[in-house]
């Protein structure tokens, strides 16, 4: 399920403050943070962003 547009709009990396990819609608659903050099996948658990540097995955 999808974030709100104007959700996503707002939300940021806590660790670097880049903006976020949805990628909700994937099997694992995640927002990741699009900076080249942080890339956390933050966790979306029924539909609520997880944005916890410790919940996050490294990217791989």
């Amino acid at each position: 399920m999808p974030l709100e547009a104007g959700l996503l709009e707002i939300l940021a990396c806590p660790a670097c403050h880049a903006p976020l990819d949805d990628r909700t609608a994937e099997e694992t659903p995640e927002l990741v943070c699009t900076a080249a050099d942080c890339g956390l996948a933050y966790p979306v658990r029924d539909g609520i962003p997880v944005l916890l540097v410790d919940e996050a995955r490294r990217p791989a």
